[in-house]
Order: C-alpha cells, then structure tokens, then sequence
C-alpha cells in the first residue's frame, strides 16, 4: 500500500509556458532526497487541463523514468470522458506508474452510478491499481461515500483521496472501507486529523514547498504521535491556509518561484498571483521557516 506524504507536483514550465523537463527531474531528486513518500504527477496541481495529451504522455513518462522506482509514482490520469481516462491510464501502464489518479469527471457532473459506471470502466480496461479522487470544489460534482464504499469492491479499485475536508465524513468512510482500501487526505487544513483517524496519508499541495516537514507531519500522524504531530502541523498552517488565496496551483508556483525552485510560467486561463497576495504568502513563507 502506498501511504505517506505524497506530493501533488506541480508541473514546472518556462515563462514562455512551455515545458520544463530539466527543473522537473530536479524536483523530483529534491522530493526523494527530503522524504517525500510518492509522487502524483499531471494532477490538477500539475496542471492537467491545460496540457496537451502529448505533453501528458510525456510527464508520465519522464517522472517514471527519472524516479526509477526509488519511490511510487501516481499517474494523474483522470478526465470527464471515460475513453479518454482509460487511454491515459494505458499509456500511464505501459510505462511503468504504480497507480492512477481518477478524478471524479467535471462539468458533465454524472449521477452517482454515472461515477460507478466511469471508473468502474477504467479499472476493468487496464489493469493499474485505480486511487479515486473527489473534490467537490473544483469538480462540483460530489461522490457519496456509498459510491466510493461500493467502489471499493471492485477489483483494481484501492483507494480514495478524500479532498472534502470532512473530517466526520472521512473517518466514517475509513470506519466503512475495507482494510485493504487506503483512504488518503486531500486537503493540508485537515489532513493530520484524518489520519488520526486512519487515513494513510496526504495527497499534498504544501509538500511542494515544505516536503520534509511533510513527511515528518504524516509519519507521526499516522503513529499517532500526537504531541509531535500537532507541533509539525502548527508550524505548517500558515502554508495550508496562505497556499490557496487564489486557485490552485497559482499561489504554490508563486512560493516556488520565490524559493528558487521553478521558474514563472504557467498557462492560460490561470494568471500570476495577484499583488495584494504576495506579501501574505511571503509571510506565511517566513512564519513556517520555509523562508527566511
């Protein structure tokens, strides 16, 4: 089972938008040495709508490659067509990833045997370990945690990213799940109480700034070491909460850049981080001693 802190990596690009595979296999080193647990490549913080396939294809790829099984690689692989979903989940398998991300389809908003139906499509066609990913706020489509629970017997089918911040609603679907299906945190906020309650993980945006002290959070978490985990995850609160003054991964970049680990660009329709944001995240930077 994979579990730890798991990276949602953003998805370095230069200023002119166009892809940085040389700062990407840099991150990657940098993620593996700090202790990072697992990476996601070509999430929503990787910026997954506004990639090409091709372009998909080929970060799936390079952070197989460049990883070579130091740690699990989560391939992003989701989409709101089904054929779609199932053709990158291939290509994801045929180059080696360890899992992938299926998000819950956006915009077309599917019943919840729509959702059923959809991944359990996915996890029939190709046979890579399937982590579901539900985040009613980006995708306004919410699934039920009946919908995960029935999901979590089907065959492939081995968890879910839980991006509610529900901590009641979480810790009754890990109460509800099998052993063998791992229920992972998606929001940094709430992620140290799930796991009290038994998520084996974070699915993290903060872990891209602060990957060690993301790792320390989710070890003790997960050993219930409370005093130790409460410590860790007050030093990072200014970065859970600061990190998304504006969408994801727009103010993540911002602190990268600041950080001297990414350039600037990204893509079209998101924008640079707003002015009046940049001396609160700046500060947040520095009160979690990521700056200094």
């Amino acid at each position: 089972m994979i579990h730890g802190s798991i990276v949602a990596i953003v998805t370095p690009m230069h200023t002119d938008g166009g892809l940085d595979l040389p700062r990407l296999r840099k991150l990657l080193d940098w993620h593996i040495a700090e202790g990072t647990d697992g990476i996601v490549i070509v999430g929503t913080t990787g910026e997954s709508p506004t990639v090409t396939v091709v372009e998909h294809c080929e970060l799936i790829r390079v952070a197989v490659e460049h990883t070579a099984k130091r740690i699990p690689v989560i391939s992003g692989t989701g989409g709101n067509s089904t054929a779609e979903a199932i053709e990158l989940t291939r290509y994801a398998k045929e180059v080696g990833a360890d899992a992938s991300l299926q998000v819950v389809p956006y915009y077309n908003r599917p019943t919840q045997e729509g959702m059923y139906q959809h991944f359990t499509k996915i996890a029939e066609a190709v046979d890579l370990p399937v982590i579901l990913y539900n985040v009613p706020g980006r995708t306004v489509a919410d699934m039920s945690n009946e919908t995960i629970l029935r999901l979590s017997q089907v065959p492939g089918v081995i968890g879910v990213k839980d991006a509610t911040g529900n901590i009641a609603r979480g810790s009754d679907l890990i109460r509800l799940a099998p052993k063998s299906f791992a229920v992972y945190s998606g929001d940094d906020a709430t992620a140290m109480a799930l796991m009290f309650c038994g998520a084996k993980g974070n699915i993290s945006v903060t872990a891209n700034i602060a990957p060690r002290a993301m790792h320390q959070l989710c070890r003790t978490s997960m050993a219930g070491s409370v005093n130790d985990a409460v410590e860790i995850n007050n030093k990072l609160l200014p970065l859970h909460n600061k990190l998304f003054v504006e969408p994801n991964p727009v103010p993540v970049k911002w602190a990268m850049v600041e950080m001297g680990l990414i350039e600037s660009g990204m893509r079209l329709p998101l924008v640079p981080l707003s002015m009046e944001y940049h001396e609160i995240l700046r500060g947040a930077l520095r009160e979690s001693g990521v700056l200094q």
